[in-house]
């Protein structure tokens, strides 16, 4: 693994706790780790929103209030690995420069050119930034860090993955009852690195036992806690409400310059302030609920300055449109991973445009014989592996309504960013028709009908789902069924310890059934009182 000059490593002291938080600005909104889904790409679409809400705006260093974001989780020990596997698996993850790409020597022209900053943490649009590892090795993980350190502000230690690889590969939470190995990692990167580190860890069993376990975290050297307040066990379908109540334990029980970040059960924009004021948390986290709305961080626009990326209906629900956000996530994808200026579209549609008349074969025609098609279908990258991901999920629910768009989704193979746009094209246009439909219905006042066109019929019972649901062309909030909703549907099974204790308490049942046949039927209670008198 080729290892940065010792020119670009940081020369000053390395601040710790809340004195780094200060530093970068104490962001009160955090973009969290999300394996193969928080990329640079997605990190920029997100940071689009935050910028006056203007797409235009592209430079990290506009005036705004301080955000950070985390790099997808990966693994230590193949990161660091040396030859041409090392090689791929830190250009499929990690792209700071073109230093590690397998192709580097045949495509650059000088060494100025390989080493020059190019996506992961670019120092004027992707910082801060903290680059999250999975380990179970300090020494395996210091390497990998030390790779990382000049092109980031913090390093970050996953101890909350729940999935059954982590399980197998023993890391995330399941080196929660490891504490001698969590602490030697996270002393050796506290001693060994130029920048801070961080840790991100899931709750335990009980409040004290999590505050022990958190003290023990911040005693090795971690500089900011994350917690998920959800169990190992609360993962899949059984993940269920995070417990923000543990939250304010540790911050009511460690020392109050302990930096916080609370993650868990956020679903729209105002549950940021709401999970701030319950907790006391320094910052909020939000993984899944960003991924089906990347506008989650930023609040609505004021009344009338709405323009053509944002809704408001008549019955006052809103939300950033679904045509929008793919724009802006293609728009970067254009702009940073392909280095070509976006494709000329139409404006996006307005009902006081007029009839809507838009063509999705002649938008995407139009696009590919301006731009045509060399160099962009072979590109591997882990920016454009991962846009199919990126669309199911924004696509969520429009899909439903549109199952010909999720049909064309499914079809595509490769990383050729013109299929995306031809779905994008495909996309715009149902959102014109259906909101000149809307508007239509509820300008001739049959309220009952544009309802019903507009939101998708849900077989949840979920309160949640109920209260947080808006039409199919606006970006929606991610609202997991519960475990007991998805047990009944079939999606999940009991464990064995709750299959258990199911058939014990059917046995105990039975068993006093049983004892009450051969007792006989209990006396009425006007019998029991003569009886007594």
């Amino acid at each position: 693994m080729p290892v940065p000059m010792e020119s670009e490593t940081r020369q000053q002291p390395v601040l710790h706790g809340r004195e780094f938080y200060k530093s970068i600005g104490s962001p009160k909104k955090v973009l969290a780790p999300m394996v193969n889904q928080s990329e640079f790409a997605w990190r920029q679409t997100v940071r689009t929103y935050r910028l006056d809400q203007d797409p235009t705006h592209h430079s990290g260093n506009d005036k705004c209030e301080p955000f950070l974001s985390y790099t997808p989780m990966m693994n230590a020990k193949h990161f660091g690995e040396s030859g041409l596997r090392g090689t791929k698996y830190r250009w499929s993850n990690f792209q700071p420069t073109h230093t590690d790409h397998p192709d580097s020597v045949e495509t650059t022209n000088s060494l100025m050119e390989i080493e020059k900053e190019y996506l992961d943490g670019h120092r004027s649009v992707d910082r801060p930034l903290s680059v999250q590892f999975c380990a179970n090795d300090e020494n395996a993980l210091v390497a990998a860090a030390k790779y990382v350190q000049p092109y980031c502000d913090a390093v970050d230690l996953n101890l909350g993955c729940p999935q059954q690889i982590a399980r197998k590969g023993k890391y995330g939470a399941y080196l929660q009852e490891d504490w001698p190995c969590i602490s030697r990692m996270i002393r050796k990167l506290h001693d060994e690195l130029d920048v801070p580190v961080t840790a991100k860890i899931r709750i335990l069993g009980s409040k004290e036992r999590t505050l022990e376990y958190a003290q023990m975290v911040l005693d090795a050297g971690a500089s900011i806690l994350t917690v998920h307040a959800r169990t190992r066990e609360q993962n899949g379908h059984n993940t269920g409400l995070a417990d923000w109540e543990y939250v304010r334990y540790l911050r009511d029980h460690l020392p109050s310059e302990t930096v916080i970040f609370a993650n868990g059960n956020i679903l729209e924009h105002e549950d940021i302030d709401r999970c701030l004021k319950v907790t006391g948390a320094d910052a909020v986290m939000i993984a899944e609920g960003c991924l089906t709305d990347p506008s989650i961080f930023t609040g609505p626009p004021p009344l009338g300055q709405e323009g053509r990326e944002y809704w408001r209906g008549v019955d006052d629900r809103r939300g950033h449109r679904v045509d929008a956000a793919l724009r802006r996530y293609l728009d970067v994808l254009w702009r940073y991973v392909i280095q070509k200026e976006p494709p000329q579209r139409s404006a996006l549609y307005i009902p006081t445009d007029g009839p809507s008349v838009k063509s999705s074969d002649r938008c995407i025609s139009a696009i590919s014989e301006s731009l045509g098609r060399e160099g962009i279908a072979s590109r591997n990258d882990p920016n454009l592996r991962a846009m199919k991901a990126h669309f199911f999920e924004i696509l969520r629910t429009f899909n439903k309504v549109h199952p010909h768009v999720q049909s064309r989704l499914h079809t595509i193979k490769g990383n050729d960013i013109l299929d995306f746009e031809a779905v994008l094209a495909m996309v715009e246009v149902e959102v014109s028709k259906g909101l000149e439909k809307y508007n239509t219905l509820t300008r001739n006042g049959l309220w009952s009908e544009a309802s019903q066109m507009a939101y998708v019929p849900s077989q949840s019972d979920s309160l949640s789902v109920r209260k947080y649901v808006k039409p199919w062309w606006c970006c929606q909030p991610y609202v997991r069924p519960s475990p007991q909703e998805a047990r009944e549907k079939g999606a999940t099974q009991a464990t064995k310890k709750e299959a258990t204790n199911l058939l014990k308490s059917m046995h105990d049942q039975s068993v006093i059934d049983e004892r009450e046949a051969s007792d006989g039927p209990k006396p009425a209670l006007s019998t029991v009182a003569r009886v007594n008198a």
